[in-house]
């Protein structure tokens, strides 16, 4: 997400303001089993996740059938020192939108079960767009 720093909080106030903020709590072991399972193509960026869209061949790219690799930082124990260091830059910037009253958190593990509230929060702060056909 972003801002996941203060001073990144500070230097986006500089340049607009911000009327909402969306803080999803997913658990730490969600997170490191996920982006643990993330491979890449490094030719063309395509990502596989080897638990909801794993490559049909293992460790081959669908479209070149060349080696998938796992990003240094994607591996176990690299992702578990990432989402430390996250949490604990991120906490101040939670805190500043928290007393701004402008922080809305959503918990879960599934983004099917969080996207509907969080679309409900968006649907009530955004207007809809009109087709010319409606104007």
């Amino acid at each position: 997400g972003f801002p996941r720093t203060l001073g990144q909080a500070e230097a986006l106030d500089r340049i607009c303001e911000l009327d909402l903020v969306i803080s999803l709590n997913i658990p730490f072991e969600t997170l490191k089993d996920r982006l643990s399972a993330r491979w890449v193509h490094p030719a063309s960026g395509r990502v596989y996740n080897m638990d909801f869209n794993p490559p049909h061949v293992q460790g081959v790219d669908d479209l070149t059938g060349e080696p998938l690799v796992q990003r240094e930082d994607d591996k176990p124990e690299a992702v578990a020192a990432r989402l430390r260091k996250y949490k604990d830059a991120a906490k101040p910037v939670i805190e500043l939108y928290k007393s701004r009253g402008i922080l809305h958190s959503f918990s879960g593990t599934e983004t099917n079960k969080i996207w509907p509230y969080v679309y409900t929060l968006l649907s009530s702060k955004i207007p809809p767009i009109l087709s010319d056909e409606e104007n």
